[in-house]
């Protein structure tokens, strides 16, 4: 009993005359509490509103991850401007201030990878990885998955360092993990300068854009479309359901044909080897006729030429116009099939042959005697 009057006593004496003052800071303290919370909430209702309207594009994913730690932060966001005007004495308000710091890095990192992971369950929900046939719901997922890990590992570092750095007996220690983490991205630079290359050479096609996704390209004589860009490789779907997987660098340092760089259209050839005794004139008439009867020519262009004319046959190259490389593949088959079978119905003469002339034993040894006797 005489320890807690004692106890008593000396709290009234270090109270006496100062009752006002701290009722004040109380107040002080309280209002700001409440109108960090009043700020949360106006904050937080706004948000809900708009992540649920269809005229503003913001996921409700967004606002529940950042709900617990804004809760917090808010008012102590509140409490920070408050201090500096508190009646307390400077060792206190010092200490308190430095509190007060270190848990704004605490609740700025808390908000960072509740954003961080709030953008990876975003990305993910619009993939099935659950699906038969999930092979870009894994590509994603596997790349959420490292990159977010990477991130993480960052922002808890980076928070650490910068709470060590507030403290000056222990600054050092603080400076040192910032160094060592520097000094140990300057070492794996070294040591993967191939990878940087690779990882810069993928900035240069994504700024410079030599190909697009959906792109037709002949790469390394294969015919495809562009399928996938990443920073390290490309994934050309060939023409038969084929895969090539490229580095980036391929579309810098070597030559490649993009047949959509800037146009989707593009001119078609049908190659016909004939006899000589071929009509050039109804031949050519004919694929006129066969192009206007087609649905998969452009009516741009069309022409057929003498190209070639070899030992035994004429080169006639048939010229042709589509909206893209698929419809000209389509539209020069078709007019070869044409072709060949108005060169087989109406004129069979004209198709390649080879011609011989025999002669009798008699008649050659004529032949040669008449070339070896003088005149």
């Amino acid at each position: 009993m005489q320890a807690s009057a004692k106890l008593i006593n000396k709290i009234d004496s270090l109270l006496q005359g100062g009752w006002e003052g701290l009722l004040l800071t109380c107040g002080m303290v309280l209002a700001a509490l409440l109108a960090g919370v009043l700020l949360y909430r106006i904050l937080f209702s706004v948000l809900a509103r708009l992540a649920g309207g269809t005229d503003f594009s913001l996921n409700m994913i967004f606002v529940d991850r950042m709900r617990a730690p804004a809760r917090l932060l808010l008012p102590l966001f509140a409490l920070m401007l408050l201090a500096p005007s508190l009646s307390l004495p400077a060792g206190v308000l010092d200490i308190t201030q430095h509190f007060f710091s270190l848990c704004l890095i605490g609740l700025i990192t808390w908000l960072v990878i509740t954003v961080t992971l709030a953008s990876r369950d975003i990305i993910i929900s619009r993939y099935d990885i659950d699906a038969r046939e999930s092979f870009k719901a894994r590509a994603v997922h596997t790349q959420l998955t490292m990159i977010i890990k990477v991130i993480l590992v960052i922002v808890v570092i980076i928070a650490l360092a910068s709470m060590l750095m507030s403290f000056d007996k222990i600054r050092a220690i603080g400076v040192s993990i910032l160094a060592s983490a520097g000094i140990m991205g300057i070492i794996v630079g070294f040591a993967a300068q191939r990878s940087l290359a690779t990882l810069l050479a993928g900035l240069q096609i994504a700024i410079t854009q030599p190909i697009r996704i959906n792109d037709t390209v002949i790469v390394e004589g294969e015919w495809g479309t562009i399928e996938e860009i990443t920073l390290t490789y490309v994934v050309v779907k060939i023409w038969d359901l084929r895969r090539m997987v490229v580095p980036v660098t391929f579309f810098l340092e070597k030559s490649f044909q993009n047949w959509t760089r800037s146009s989707t259209n593009i001119l078609g050839t049908v190659f016909l080897y004939v006899d000589y005794a071929a009509p050039v004139p109804e031949i050519r008439s004919k694929l006129l006729e066969f192009l206007q009867e087609s649905q998969l020519w452009d009516r741009e262009v069309w022409n057929l030429q003498v190209t070639n004319a070899g030992e035994h046959v004429l080169e006639l190259r048939s010229l042709m116009s589509a909206v893209d490389a698929p419809t000209s593949w389509d539209l020069r088959c078709e007019v070869r099939e044409k072709l060949v079978a108005f060169l087989k119905e109406t004129c069979p003469e004209s198709l390649p042959r080879t011609r011989a002339e025999f002669l009798s034993g008699t008649e050659t040894s004529e032949s040669c005697n008449n070339k070896l006797s003088p005149a």
